[in-house]
């Protein structure tokens, strides 16, 4: 969790995707709790949901034995999502850009540019 915040729920599934079901409730319950505008529910959704389909594609190789660990922390200013899956990890810093020409048509590789 990022420093400065305090942990107001977590939730451990597993790489499942038929678990997401729990991670959208987490999502609707946590901003319904601290007021989270509707304009941006969206956006939290789609960024919370991308993040734990990734770790359980790419991170957990969608091993139903690993776990993927949502947690979520907030201060009096903001509030944030913290997704940890157990593999190995990638360098984020030389990803392909997205919206680059050559990647503009590719059906993958959008997740984080998301996030």
């Amino acid at each position: 969790m990022r420093e400065g915040f305090t942990i107001i729920n977590k939730l451990a599934i597993p790489s499942d995707f038929e678990a997401l079901g729990q991670v959208e409730m987490l999502v609707d319950s946590v901003c319904n709790e601290l007021g989270v505008n509707e304009e941006f529910y969206g956006n939290v959704l789609i960024a919370v949901t991308e993040a734990v389909n990734n770790a359980i594609e790419h991170g957990n190789d969608q091993d139903h034995s690993a776990e993927v660990n949502v947690a979520v922390g907030n201060n009096p200013m903001e509030f944030c999502f913290n997704v940890k899956d157990q593999g190995k990890g990638f360098d984020f810093v030389n990803l392909p850009d997205p919206t680059a020409p050559e990647n503009l048509m590719k059906e993958n590789g959008r997740g984080i540019f998301l996030m």
